[in-house]
C-alpha cells in the first residue's frame, strides 16, 4: 500500500487546494494515510479527466461501499478505476466527415468550369459529323457510284485532316500552360506559330493529295468509275486542306485561352454556309459531285479566313511576334509528331479491325461498323470532357498550381467514369433495339447481339482512358503517350486481331481485342497518371 499511494503521488501534476497536506500523509501511520488518501484520489481523477478525454475515470470509492476481492484478498480501499472510452463527440466527428465526401461527390468547385468548356466543345465537335451527314443525303439523291465515290474520297481526306490534330492538341497544351502563367506574348507567339506551321503542312498535303489521288484510290479499293468520280472529288477538295489546317491550328490556340464558343460559332457557320453552297452547286447549277466539292473547299476557305483574322487580332493584342521562330516551331513539330504516332497508332488499330472483319464475313463487317460508328458518335461526349480536363489542367500547371491540377484531374475522371458508365447501361438495354435502327438483316443483327456485350463493357474503361488521355495531353506528357499507344496497338490488339482471323473467333474476338486494348491504354496511362511524373510546373512542359 505504501509503493502504491507513492505511485499515484508521483502521477499528480498539479493538485487541489489541500493536496500539500497530503503528500505528506505517504510517511504517516496507516491508519492516517488512510484517510488522507481521500482527496488525493479525488485530486488525481480530475487531473486524469483533464488530461486523457478519451478516457473516463470512475469516481473513488464511497465510505462504507464493500471492495470486491483481489488475489490478496479484500481489498482496502479502491483509489481510482479507469475504463476504456472513446470521445463524446466520435459519433458526431464521423458523420460530419461522411456527410463531407458525399458532398464532395455531389459537386465540386471545379464542375462549372467543366460545364463551360465542355458544352461548346461538344457542338464543335458534333458539327462535324453532322454536315458529314447532310453532305451524305445532298449526293445520295445524285446516284449511288457518286455516293461510292464521296465514301471513299471523304474517308481519305478524314484520315489525313484526322492525322494533323496535334495542330489542335499540341497548340492548345503550349497555350494553356503559358495562359495560365500569365504570358500572354508568348502564347500568341505560339499561336503565330503554329499558323505558319499548318499553312506549310497543308500546302505540302495538299499538293500531295491532288497529285497521288489515282493511286489512293486504287489502294483504298477503288475500281471503274467509282474510282475515278472518288479521285476527281479529292483533286478538287485538296484545295481546302491548307484551310482545314488554319482551323485546327487556330482551334488550339482558341482552347488554350479557355475561348471555345468562338470556334462554335465559327465551325456551325462554316457548315451552315457548307450546305447552302452545296445545294445550290449540285441541284442549282447542276455540278453534281463537283458541286459538292467545291461548296466544301470555298466554305473551308472562308472558315480559314475568319480564324486567321481571330487568331492574328488576339495575337495582336497580346503583343506577340507574327515571325517564323525555328525555335518555336520546332518544339510544336516535335510535339506534334509524339501525337502524330498516338493517332497514328489508333488510327491502324481500327484499320485493321476492318480488314480482319471484311476477311471474316460481311456479316460481321456490318455489325462492326454498326457498332463502331455508334462509338464514335458516343466518343463526343467523352472527348468533350478531355477537352475541359486538356484546358484546366494545362492552365493549373502553369500557374503552378499541381494540387489544383490533380483535383481538377480527379474530378473529370469521375464526370467520365459516370458518363461512360450511362453509356454503357444505355448500351445494353437497347441490345436488341439500337442495331435495327440500321439494318433488317438477320445475319448482321446476330452478329451484332454477339458483341453488344463487349460493345458495352468498353464504354466505361474507354471512358477513364478518354480522360486521362486528355489530361496528360494537357500537362504535355505527349511523348509518353504516343509509345504507350503505339505498344497497346502494335503488342496487344492487333495480334489479337490476327488470331481471330486465323482461330476462326470471328467479330467477337475482334471486340474482345478492342476491350484489351482500351484495357492495356488504361493500365498504361492510369500508371503515368498516379505516378504523378506529369505534374511539371511552369510555363514549359
Amino acid at each position: 500500500m505504501h509503493e502504491r499511494a507513492e505511485r499515484l503521488q508521483l502521477g499528480v501534476a498539479a493538485h487541489p487546494p489541500g493536496a500539500l497536506r497530503d503528500r505528506g500523509a505517504a510517511r504517516q501511520p496507516h491508519g492516517a494515510r488512510h484517510r488522507a488518501q481521500r482527496p488525493l484520489v479525488a485530486g488525481l481523477v480530475g487531473v486524469r479527466a483533464r488530461r486523457r478525454h478519451a478516457r473516463l475515470t470512475a469516481p473513488a470509492r464511497r465510505e462504507g461501499e464493500r471492495e470486491g476481492e483481489t488475489e490478496r484478498g479484500a481489498a482496502p480501499h479502491r483509489p481510482h478505476r479507469i475504463v476504456g472510452g472513446v470521445p463524446a463527440d466520435h459519433a458526431a466527428t464521423a458523420l460530419r466527415r461522411a456527410r463531407d465526401r458525399w458532398a464532395a461527390v455531389r459537386s465540386s468547385p471545379y464542375d462549372r468550369q467543366i460545364v463551360v468548356l465542355a458544352l461548346p466543345a461538344l457542338g464543335a465537335l458534333a458539327a462535324e459529323p453532322l454536315y458529314l451527314l447532310a453532305d451524305t443525303a445532298i449526293v445520295g439523291h445524285l446516284g449511288t457510284p457518286q455516293l461510292a465515290a464521296l465514301a471513299l474520297a471523304a474517308g481519305v481526306l478524314g484520315s489525313v485532316v484526322s492525322l494533323c490534330n496535334f495542330l489542335t492538341y499540341g497548340t492548345t497544351a503550349q497555350v494553356a500552360r503559358l495562359h495560365g502563367a500569365g504570358e500572354h506574348a508568348r502564347a500568341g507567339e505560339i499561336a503565330a506559330q503554329a499558323l505558319w506551321l499548318a499553312i506549310g503542312l497543308g500546302l505540302v498535303l495538299g499538293i500531295a493529295c491532288a497529285a497521288l489521288a489515282g493511286p489512293i484510290m486504287s489502294v483504298v479499293g477503288g475500281h471503274g468509275h467509282v474510282a475515278a468520280l472518288a479521285a476527281r472529288y479529292v483533286r478538287l477538295s485538296a484545295m481546302g486542306i491548307p484551310f482545314a489546317l488554319i482551323a485546327l491550328a487556330a482551334q488550339g490556340y482558341l482552347r488554350g485561352i479557355g475561348d471555345l464558343r468562338t470556334p462554335l460559332i465559327v465551325v456551325l457557320a462554316a457548315n451552315v454556309l457548307n450546305i447552302a453552297l452545296e445545294l445550290v452547286l449540285v441541284y442549282g447549277v447542276h455540278e453534281g459531285l463537283d458541286g459538292s466539292a467545291l461548296g466544301t473547299v470555298i466554305a473551308q476557305a472562308a472558315m480559314g479566313a475568319a480564324f486567321t483574322w481571330l487568331l492574328l487580332r488576339r495575337a495582336v493584342r497580346a503583343h506577340g511576334s507574327f515571325a517564323p521562330r525555328a525555335a518555336l516551331l520546332a518544339r510544336l513539330a516535335r510535339m506534334g509528331s509524339h501525337i502524330l504516332v498516338r493517332t497514328g497508332s489508333l488510327l491502324l488499330s481500327f484499320i485493321v479491325a476492318g480488314a480482319v472483319l471484311a476477311r471474316i464475313g460481311a456479316d460481321s463487317l456490318g455489325a462492326h461498323q454498326i457498332a463502331f460508328q455508334t462509338f464514335i458518335f458516343l466518343a463526343l461526349v467523352l472527348d468533350a470532357i478531355a477537352i475541359a480536363g486538356q484546358v484546366l489542367v494545362g492552365r493549373m500547371l502553369g500557374a503552378g498550381d499541381a494540387e489544383g491540377a490533380m483535383a481538377a484531374a480527379r474530378r473529370m475522371c469521375g464526370w467520365s467514369l459516370a458518363a461512360g458508365a450511362v453509356m454503357g447501361l444505355a448500351l445494353l438495354a437497347t441490345r436488341s433495339i439500337l442495331p435495327r435502327a440500321f439494318t433488317d438483316d438477320p445475319d448482321v443483327l446476330a452478329r451484332a447481339r454477339e458483341l453488344w456485350p463487349l460493345f458495352a463493357l468498353m464504354q466505361p474503361v474507354g471512358a477513364l482512358v478518354f480522360a486521362l488521355d486528355g489530361i496528360l495531353l494537357g500537362a504535355g506528357d505527349t511523348r509518353y503517350l504516343a509509345w504507350a499507344m503505339a505498344a497497346s496497338s502494335l503488342l496487344v490488339f492487333i495480334p489479337i486481331a490476327l488470331l481471330a482471323l486465323h482461330l476462326h473467333w470471328g467479330v467477337i474476338g475482334v471486340w474482345w481485342g478492342m476491350n484489351a486494348l482500351m484495357a492495356a491504354r488504361l493500365l498504361t496511362i492510369g500508371v503515368r497518371f498516379r505516378g504523378r511524373r506529369w505534374l511539371v510546373l511552369g510555363a514549359a512542359a
